[in-house]
């Protein structure tokens, strides 16, 4: 795989390209959070079952596969919302739930902190597309809950945002102290319900 960054990724067609598309995207979010972003393409492969030649031919260069990997999961917690909003009993259990995701998403993004803060122009559009993409959907979760009489109105889905992130980056401190990033954010989750 070529390091050369941000070359254009070649969109997969049949529908057995399209799982395996998937399924290393998944693969290498993972590998991302236990290895970094710099890990041996032949463990993402690994991961995911499928060929090294499988990733080339989808994400020809690391960057098409970080950029790939962002992207989807960006797009997977934007149809959550309106998805969980549909199926959970009442808008602060789906704001729960959803927020619960962008917990695994801020989790895996500290994986790609390296190259999403790098000097390479290829990542600098995806701070945009995740606030495009997921502030309005935590702003219609918010405000479903606050119409239901939920949680207390004047919520700000970026505030709210931030703070998860911020709590999640607690995680890492790695002082050894033990410190539960899910559990701290439930919390803050909680602490927006009406009294």
């Amino acid at each position: 795989m070529s390091d050369s960054p941000c070359a254009a990724t070649r969109t997969p067609r049949r529908a057995d390209a399209l799982r395996n598309a998937g399924s290393v995207l998944e693969a290498a979010a993972a590998v991302f959070v236990s290895s970094g972003v710099e890990a041996p393409i032949r463990e993402i492969a690994a991961r995911a079952g499928v060929g090294t030649a499988t990733i080339y031919r989808h994400y020809p260069t690391r960057a098409d596969l970080i950029l790939a990997v962002y992207r989807s999961q960006v797009d997977s917690l934007r149809a959550a919302g309106p998805a969980l909003l549909a199926s959970e009993p009442d808008p602060h259990q789906a704001l729960t739930k959803w927020i619960d995701q962008f917990v695994d998403f801020v989790i895996t993004k500290q994986g790609l902190a390296s190259v999403l803060q790098s000097s390479e122009p290829c990542y600098d559009p995806l701070h945009d597309y995740f606030l495009e993409h997921l502030v309005p959907v935590c702003t219609r979760l918010l405000a479903e809950a606050t119409k239901a009489g939920e949680i207390v109105a004047g919520q700000d889905a970026y505030e709210l945002m931030r703070a998860v992130g911020s709590i999640c980056a607690g995680a890492k401190a790695g002082d050894g102290l033990r410190y539960d990033a899910r559990h701290l954010v439930r919390v803050l989750v909680n602490g927006l319900r009406s009294r």
